[in-house]
């Protein structure tokens, strides 16, 4: 062999990205722990405490809670088959593109699926899917909490009350708002309820939390045709992770460690603290951002997601030289857009671990110093002292409280 490949030693990139995000040292630690057998004594006692950690983030009761072992998309497609066959009709509310990806997902199935959508950069509006639902016996509704691909996040309590009124179980993608955005699924009363480990949570990519309402449960037990899969029907899968711990399939084990350490950290935080957090830091970047000149797609502060801040592209700036350059002269990776907003916006991510004062303020530098390159006309610092007048104004009070 000629040119034998070397040991693997990826970059160091802080990932001011839509996900995933960059991870704390100590989920590093958890992920390189030993292996044992995915039926040891030990590692039942390690996906308890991984059931329990993940009831709390959810804030839920529900029996069926547990990390499917897959992306946040096969925890769509697991929401999505388990609740639908044929003869039932369901709405889905699309404002982008992963909330489309749910509606593409039950085209899979033999239900008729209804399309509400809203333009970039807005959420759906609940009175257009009760309109829809008017006259129909609708079995699902489905919506994205936070839609990753536009920075919109999504006011839950009115989709519950038409879902209420037509009977239909709700189903919430939090792929990108689960421990960053308030969530309650149990006061909520979200059926179905799912997200990524590689986003707020700030675990590595591959497991998709899911938590179960006993309603939809209920409704589960009651089809009258097998669901559409073998390896996402969530009843056999909680087999596994039930009492009786039967053999399913071989889970992720390293990941799961990651991700039990990971929510562990979140709790160690606290939920409502790591909730201001994210708003206080998403505040501040919005602030920095605008200071440097740029225009955000969301223009309603209340339809903004923060873990996903979306910028416009100024005119006459490259968008791929532009991110290439913050990538190889700072190590910072952002995203661009994607479907109909490619080559338009730029996705800032403040994700869990990234969304740190620190991180803020260096992308921020780093942003205006690639922009000054690309000819686009900046006040030296402005970005960087908009967003520490903002850390300044969120900590007076607290200084003043001690």
């Amino acid at each position: 062999m000629t040119n034998p490949m070397g040991e693997m030693n990826p970059p160091v990139r802080l990932l001011m990205t839509p996900g995933p995000s960059s991870v704390d040292p100590r989920v590093y630690r958890a992920l390189a722990s030993p292996i044992v057998g995915h039926l040891d004594p030990w590692f039942r006692d390690c996906m308890d405490e991984t059931q329990i950690l993940m009831r709390r983030i959810f804030q839920t009761e529900n029996r069926i809670t547990f990390p499917l072992s897959a992306s946040g998309s096969g925890g769509i497609e697991a929401s999505v088959v388990n609740s639908l066959e044929e003869g039932d009709e369901a709405i889905c509310c699309v404002n982008g593109t992963f909330s489309e990806r749910m509606y593409v997902i039950g085209q899979h199935t033999p239900a008729k699926i209804h399309k509400v959508e809203a333009p970039n950069g807005k959420p759906v509006d609940a009175e257009d899917v009760r309109k829809l639902a008017k006259g129909r016996k609708i079995k699902m509704i489905g919506l994205a909490h936070g839609e990753t691909s536009t920075g919109v996040v999504t006011d839950l309590d009115a989709f519950r009350k038409v879902a209420d009124e037509c009977g239909a179980l709700l189903v919430v993608d939090t792929v990108a708002s689960l421990a960053a955005e308030p969530l309650h699924v149990d006061k909520q009363r979200i059926d179905i309820c799912f997200s990524g480990s590689q986003k707020a949570i700030s675990a590595p990519p591959g497991m998709s939390p899911i938590t179960v309402s006993p309603g939809a449960e209920e409704v589960f037990r009651n089809r009258k045709s097998k669901v559409q899969s073998w390896y996402f029907v969530l009843t056999t899968a909680m087999n596994y992770w039930g009492k009786d711990r039967l053999y399913h399939h071989t889970p992720p084990i390293s990941l799961i460690y990651a991700l039990r350490e990971a929510m562990r950290i979140v709790l160690e935080e606290g939920l409502e603290a790591r909730w201001a957090k994210h708003k206080r830091n998403q505040l501040a970047l919005i602030a920095g951002v605008e200071a440097l000149g740029l225009k955000l797609l969301v223009e309603n502060p209340k339809d903004r997601l923060v873990t996903v801040t979306a910028v416009m592209i100024p005119a006459g700036v490259d968008d791929a030289k532009f991110r290439g350059q913050l990538l190889e002269e700072f190590n910072i990776e952002i995203a661009g857009g994607i479907g109909a907003l490619k080559g338009k916006i730029w996705r800032l991510g403040l994700m869990g671990y990234c969304s740190q004062k620190p991180f803020v303020l260096q992308l921020l530098a780093a942003m205006e110093k690639v922009l000054i390159d690309q000819g686009h006309r900046v006040s030296p610092g402005a970005g960087v002292g908009a967003a520490n007048g903002v850390y300044l104004k969120a900590e007076t009070p607290a200084m003043a409280a001690r």
